[in-house]
């Protein structure tokens, strides 16, 4: 399982629908996840150009994909960005393998 973080920006219409039908989002948003075979960590609101964050759990890229366009497709969201997380193990094999790959620089 990978985890992403979901940056989203929130339709001026979306936000009138939410101030007339309050709800939590987690909800929703924990339901489209766990179809798709992961977990919703955590959903946040914040000040600012991004609205939302969201901490993902999901199996791959092709999952984080499908519900990222999804979620896009829906019409509700001015921008919508998902980031791969790698944690600490996983950038530290990067850097082992950094050392077995040829590279050569530009002009070189």
């Amino acid at each position: 399982m990978a985890l992403y973080l979901v940056q989203a920006t929130i339709e001026p219409e979306s936000w009138r629908a939410l101030l007339a039908h309050p709800e939590d989002r987690r909800e929703a948003a924990g339901r489209t996840i766990e179809a798709a075979g992961g977990r919703l960590h955590g959903l946040w609101y914040a000040f600012g150009p991004t609205d939302a964050y969201l901490l993902v759990e999901l199996p791959g890229n092709v999952e984080a994909a499908a519900v990222s366009l999804l979620i896009a497709s829906s019409g509700h969201y001015r921008s919508l960005a998902t980031t791969v997380l790698l944690d600490v193990e996983e950038l530290l094999a990067a850097v082992e393998r950094v050392g077995t790959l040829p590279y050569r620089a530009p002009g070189e």
